[in-house]
């Protein structure tokens, strides 16, 4: 994950979990076309009124909040590109305060508001899902499609089947059904592989699940002609036991592991490039904050390595000066076992260098 990726989700996770029992904390949210004038007139009428009313018309923290955003407010002569959002507020009685001025995806609504809790739906499409997975169930009786991502499931379809179950009787009658059953079966495969590929193709996706008794998987795999676009981005088979939204859930439960071990990948190579060059004395390395901070000084540093368990303001602060002279940052997550020996073995801080340093 990159540092800014990260940081930046974890701004909204903390403004996110952030509540109050009064509307004392202030969202403002200005699109790219608003005036910074017309961002300011609410604010500053609210804050007028309230240093003129007392405590139990105007809390103070909510005073406090309108004077910080005020003063935000202030520093900008225009709108930022793709619009501004701030937030403030004293939830638990420390204020609190976070600007959003360089946005990838410009804010499309005006908002302003105090509330017992921040408004961040103006950047809802700022951020992508960390992670973006589609759910297939497949059973004799019917089939679902989903999405699973950050967020949790989303039903996109479900539909059932019209195959027949199996027939008791004997004789030519019962082999012309079972003939007739088998067709049923794979055109309806094929009907489940095309609803996938409507569905699911021309998406960035990370992977898919898919779901449904063991033998009706196998069935699928190999009597449906899936894309091979599809067909790479199946991560693994699990047993469910329904084909609606029920199976969709239990579908993601059950991957829940194979996700996790599949997100991983990117910082499993990235540390296992940092672990054979401690091991090469020929690659350049450093390691620890006292040889990466020397490394940063020389312009030195080519990949810097952090851990998602160093306090918020040393990603920053490294990932700043990283930044400056053009080298790439990775933060790893803590919570696997190469991520935990990069923590423990060197303080979760790491580089790549382009060349060596004394």
């Amino acid at each position: 994950m990159s540092l800014a990726s990260y940081e930046l989700h974890e701004r909204l996770d903390r403004l996110s979990s952030a509540s109050a029992d009064r509307d004392i904390l202030v969202t403002v949210a200005v699109p790219p076309e608003e005036s910074i004038g017309e961002a300011r007139q609410p604010v500053e009428t609210d804050y007028a009124e309230a240093s003129q009313l007392d405590e139990r018309s105007f809390p103070k923290p909510l005073t406090d909040a309108l004077e910080t955003v005020r003063s935000e407010l202030n520093e900008y002569d225009e709108v930022p590109e793709n619009g501004l959002a701030i937030y403030a507020g004293a939830p638990d009685g420390d204020l609190i305060t976070s600007v959003f001025d360089d946005l990838p995806v410009a804010i499309d609504e005006s908002i302003y508001r105090h509330a017992n809790e921040f408004d961040l739906e103006p950047l809802e499409d700022v951020t992508e899902p960390e992670s973006n997975y589609r759910l297939l169930v497949v059973e004799r009786g019917g089939a679902a499609l989903g999405r699973l991502d950050d967020e949790g499931v989303d039903p996109v379809e479900t539909f059932e089947s019209q195959v027949p179950g199996k027939s008791s009787a004997g004789g030519q009658s019962a082999e012309r059904f079972e003939r007739d059953r088998e067709r049923q079966k794979r055109e309806f495969f094929d009907e489940v592989a095309e609803r996938a590929e409507r569905a699911f193709l021309d998406e960035d996706l990370d992977g898919i699940l898919l779901g449904g008794t063991t033998g009706t998987i196998e069935n699928f795999r190999e009597e449906a002609t899936l894309d091979h676009r599809l067909e790479e981005l199946l991560i693994g088979e699990f047993a469910v036991e329904y084909a609606g939204e029920q199976g969709l859930r239990q579908l993601a439960e059950k991957g829940e592991e194979a996700i996790d071990e599949r997100d991983r990948v990117g910082a499993r190579e990235t540390l296992a490039t940092f672990f054979e060059a401690v091991r090469d004395d020929d690659q350049p390395v450093a390691y620890g904050r006292e040889e990466v901070d020397d490394a940063l000084e020389f312009d030195a540093v080519e990949t810097l390595l952090l851990s998602t368990a160093l306090e918020g303001t040393d990603l920053q602060t490294f990932g700043d000066r990283a930044d400056e002279q053009g080298g790439e940052t990775v933060v790893l997550p803590d919570d696997f076992p190469d991520g935990n020996r990069f923590v423990e073995a060197f303080d979760g801080v790491g580089a790549l260098l382009r060349f060596p340093i004394e």
